[in-house]
């Protein structure tokens, strides 16, 4: 088959060839372009649409395939039969796996305070005020004998003097995420502004951030009333080196730092088995271990120079960085193909939701449709029975006409009627006086069947009125010179309201201006 563009539709599979039908026939895209979107998107016609309406972002699938092509892998192991032999145990046991620690995570406890019966309470009182007398006393011969030379100054009393970093009396207990401030205020304050970047929350904040984010936690325990600190510290922590691998963000480390007169650094001590200062750690994810393990792989206790601390870490991290990497890459595999199934279920939910739409909007018309045809049906029906009515009224009417008076009666009013329809013309009769207009518009309405012959009268005439039937008459009487529109009223009489006689006119009121004002009134 011929190519469309440098596409070559005959190596598509039949399958590919239909998504590629159904993708062009919704979107009208060329087949050139049509190809590398639906590779992209596995051939799923449903999220290669979605991309060509909603947009399409980065790749997440080559992202996840480039992530895994580029994980680093382990160097082969290559030993002969006699290191093979000497690393066995005997009797041919392979000497066991050494397994890291475990880092527990430790979540620092509150402190409950009881209170005592009050007779011991009163009994402890005393004790209580003994003591402040004499620890008083003992404070101001320390501070008489501070201004002593240090060269004759005992040591206690230079080191209960102290304050801050490497005071040990007053520490209130705090917040985790308030005693990491505070070290790391107290930390500036003793070794000037630094650039590490110190943790500010939580020992157990810090260990799940790593264990979320698949990163090394360094933990540095110090003890200030050590002697080995302060050196190491200034010569090894804060060395160029070491601030540079820790801020370098490829290495993936939080720096976590705790005074062990605090808390919450003393219970990390002592969980992790910290038996020397100053004391570090690093902690990381070991899935050989367990899928959600934080394992102890380095511990550094000690002065160590700084060329050997950073060794040691770095020898750690390279050890267990390919597992980390491994993991990430399967993290963002399943990250991917849970994306995916997002947008394959976003866009079926898109597709359902027109679908009801397309569906209600069809209910709708259908029922809009049957009410204005259930409408209709009645208006008709309703127009048909009043027509009937109406008949029936205008038959019954006609009965009760007065007829013409004749020439011997006096008290009469002749009046000359012209009415619009070609048949009747111009009528001419006389009226006794006491009629009524309304009797007057009847005459008018039931002309026809008056002026019909006896025999045809009895035929067409009913003898009772419609029930619940109010007649309304659709013209209206009206005198030419001067102008005065008479209405059909049941008082007013022929005689008191025209006079003698008369030339009236019959006006037809047109049927649209009647159901205006019919819609007005509703």
């Amino acid at each position: 088959m011929a190519s469309n563009g440098g596409v070559d539709i005959s190596q598509l599979s039949p399958e590919q060839r239909s998504a590629l039908e159904q993708y062009t026939q919704v979107t009208a895209q060329d087949i050139k372009d049509a190809v590398p979107l639906l590779e992209r998107s596995q051939w799923n016609v449903q999220i290669a649409i979605s991309k060509f309406f909603d947009g399409e972002g980065p790749d997440p699938v080559a992202e996840a395939m480039a992530a895994q092509d580029h994980i680093p892998q382990q160097a082969p192991r290559h030993e002969n039969l006699q290191e093979s032999l000497a690393a066995a145990r005997p009797y041919g046991r392979p000497l066991p796996r050494a397994r890291p620690d475990p880092a527990p995570r430790i979540v620092p406890q509150p402190q409950t305070t009881h209170r005592l019966p009050f007779l011991l309470a009163i009994i402890f009182s005393l004790f209580k005020y003994g003591y402040r007398a004499v620890s008083t006393l003992f404070r101001t011969f320390m501070y008489i004998f501070s201004f002593l030379p240090a060269s004759i100054r005992s040591r206690m009393i230079t080191t209960s003097m102290t304050s801050g970093w490497k005071g040990t009396a007053g520490r209130r207990m705090l917040m985790p995420r308030d005693t990491a401030a505070r070290f790391k205020r107290e930390f500036e304050e003793e070794y000037g502004n630094t650039s590490l970047p110190f943790y500010e929350g939580g020992f157990a904040q810090a260990l799940d951030l790593a264990k979320k984010d698949l990163k090394f936690l360094l933990i540095v325990l110090m003890s200030p009333e050590h002697d080995d600190t302060e050196s190491f510290i200034r010569d090894t922590l804060l060395s160029p080196e070491v601030v540079a691998f820790i801020n370098d963000p490829a290495n993936n480390i939080i720096l976590w730092g705790g005074n062990v007169l605090d808390s919450e650094a003393y219970q990390v001590a002592a969980e992790y088995n910290c038996t020397k200062f100053p004391f570090s750690c690093l902690v990381c994810l070991t899935p050989k271990e367990g899928s959600t393990r934080m394992s102890i792989v380095k511990r550094l206790v000690g002065p160590l120079s700084s060329s050997t601390y950073l060794a040691e870490i770095q020898t750690a991290i390279n050890k267990y960085a390919p597992d980390l990497a491994g993991v990430r890459a399967e993290r963002t595999a399943q990250e991917v193909a849970r994306n995916l199934r997002t947008e394959q279920d976003s866009a079926y939910e898109r597709s359902l939701a027109r679908d009801r739409e397309r569906a209600r909007q069809r209910r709708e018309a259908e029922a809009a449709a049957a009410l204005a045809e259930k409408k209709a049906r009645e208006e008709a029906e309703a127009a048909e029975l009043r027509a009937r009515q109406r008949e029936q009224w205008r038959r019954w009417r006609a009965t009760t006409i007065a007829p013409e008076p004749d020439a011997a009666n006096k008290d009469v009013v002749r009046l000359a009627l012209k009415i619009p329809d070609d048949s009747a013309g111009r009528i001419v009769r006389k009226f006794a006086s006491s009629t009524t207009m309304e009797e007057l518009y009847a005459f008018v309405e039931c002309y026809d069947l008056l002026s019909s012959s006896e025999e045809d009268m009895d035929e067409k005439t009913d003898r009772e009125p419609p029930e619940g039937y109010k007649h309304e008459y659709q013209f209206r009487i009206a005198s030419p010179m001067p102008r005065v529109v008479y209405e059909p009223d049941e008082k007013a009489t022929l005689g008191g309201t025209i006079g003698r006689s008369g030339n009236l006119i019959v006006e037809s009121i047109i049927p649209d201006e009647g159901s205006d004002d019919d819609q007005d009134a509703e």
